[in-house]
């Protein structure tokens, strides 16, 4: 069995496809043209040889923690997040002995003081991921742990920690030099929400002990012949992503601007937040894009299934299955007449049928789906998918006109916060808020 890309749902027949198709040789000439100039590694991945090598040398450092905390937010921890319950579910399992990854990632003054309360330090190493180093939902948990560490530790705090930054500028490549802390770079040109398979996804994954050389093989044989020198339109055509940045750039068009990602294969749920924060960040610019909506199955069937089916005409659906899911146990032979239907059958075969049949329902009531049918659950099918979706969301964003690479609208709201800290300058941004916060307000009680 292969990997497979299922279109029967896609609803093509009805979406103007052909314009956005024919400018496939447009799209093979801006990616030869921004691969070459470097600004691309999340699909040429320069950066493997040497990381390679750092995370060979980190593996027996790490091998002598039990405890991993992670303080990282948006793309520096919603990878890690999504392999570590896809690959690591025994965590969240009765009887699990370690190693522990705890993911701090907001700003959660209940969960910050249980992880100061109750985690060892001397077994606990503090990763720290922010490429610019001055994100402060970060560095300000960085420098809560680090006094933390340096009280618990002394001397040896700075053995405890380990710093995931850009290689030569920011505080945190500062601190890393002034305490000789061990640090790995993030490399340049590669957003926080295309990094999961850079050190910041990866340091996760091997303190897990997960075959992160699966993982980077499936994503490179998707991504590849997207880099590989003289690539034309015809082969960027035969190409899943591209044929996926069509689609969704013609469901655009018929207003189709809510994209689900229906995951039936539960132990992959996280990888729907990865997705809503990949094509939220990359796509929702300039009045345009599609709100991505993470549901899980069969969980979701019985909570917002109800609004996919039957609510606003507006959604499409990718709609990620594997067959060969573990079957599980068999359900007893003596069960009740109402339940004759699932007698001595394998506990796996309900969630198959789940998936199949809402599926169809979805296609039945309208909306556009295809399917990323993969043909095993491991990492090497999971690189692949990030490739795949990471690909397909930077085309995407070419054929709608937009940059897929920044994100220049949520810098506001840290603007602000910084402002209401009172941190220097911002002048403009503390006017906005003085006059927000002294404006009169409709307040009533409930």
């Amino acid at each position: 069995m292969v990997d497979m890309l299922d279109w029967t749902g896609a609803n093509l027949e009805n979406l103007d496809t052909a314009p956005l198709e024919a400018r496939a040789g447009e799209m093979a000439s801006r990616l030869a043209a921004e691969t070459g100039a470097g600004r691309l590694p999340f699909l040429t991945m320069p950066y493997g040889p040497a990381l390679g090598d750092e995370l060979a040398q980190l593996k027996d450092f790490l091998k002598t923690f039990d405890h991993m905390l992670l303080l990282g937010i948006g793309g520096s921890a919603l990878g890690a997040r999504a392999l570590q319950q896809a690959f690591f579910p025994q965590q969240d399992q009765p009887g699990h002995a370690g190693p522990w990854l705890w993911v701090a990632d907001n700003v959660d003054a209940y969960a910050l003081e249980a992880y100061l309360a109750k985690l060892p330090p001397e077994k606990t190493v503090v990763v720290t991921v922010s490429k610019s180093g001055g994100t402060i939902e970060t560095v300000g948990q960085y420098f809560i742990v680090k006094e933390w560490m340096r009280t618990r530790l002394g001397d040896a705090w700075a053995a405890h920690m380990l710093l995931v930054t850009d290689e030569d500028r920011g505080f945190l490549r500062g601190e890393a030099e002034r305490h000789a802390i061990r640090a790995l770079p993030v490399p340049d040109n590669l957003g926080g929400r295309y990094s999961v398979l850079s050190a910041v996804g990866l340091i996760p994954a091997l303190f897990l002990g997960m075959d992160i050389d699966a993982l980077m093989d499936g994503a490179r044989q998707v991504a590849a012949p997207l880099a590989a020198p003289g690539l034309t339109g015809d082969a960027l055509a035969a190409h899943g992503s591209f044929q996926l940045a069509v689609w969704g750039a013609a469901l655009l068009e018929k207003g189709f601007d809510e994209m689900i990602f229906f995951a039936y294969i539960p132990l992959w749920a996280r990888f729907g937040d990865w997705f809503a924060q990949l094509w939220a960040e990359s796509l929702g610019k300039e009045g345009k894009g599609s709100q991505p909506i993470p549901a899980v199955g069969v969980t979701d069937q019985h909570s917002v299934n109800q609004m996919f089916m039957d609510g606003i005409r507006n959604k499409a659906c990718l709609f990620l299955t594997c067959p060969n899911l573990p079957r599980g146990p068999k359900f007893p032979s003596d069960l009740p007449d109402q339940f004759a239907y699932v007698r001595g059958r394998d506990f796996g075969e309900l969630l198959q049928a789940e998936a199949l049949g809402t599926r169809m329902a979805l296609s039945d009531s309208g909306v556009p789906l295809v399917e990323l049918r993969l043909s095993d659950d491991g990492p090497r099918q999971a690189g692949k998918l990030i490739a795949l979706l990471g690909a397909a969301t930077i085309l995407t964003g070419w054929l709608m006109g937009i940059n897929p690479l920044d994100q220049p609208a949520v810098e506001m709201g840290k603007r602000l916060a910084k402002a209401r800290m009172n941190a220097d300058g911002l002048t403009e941004e503390k006017a906005a808020l003085n006059a927000f916060l002294t404006a009169d307000r409709d307040l009533r009680q409930f």
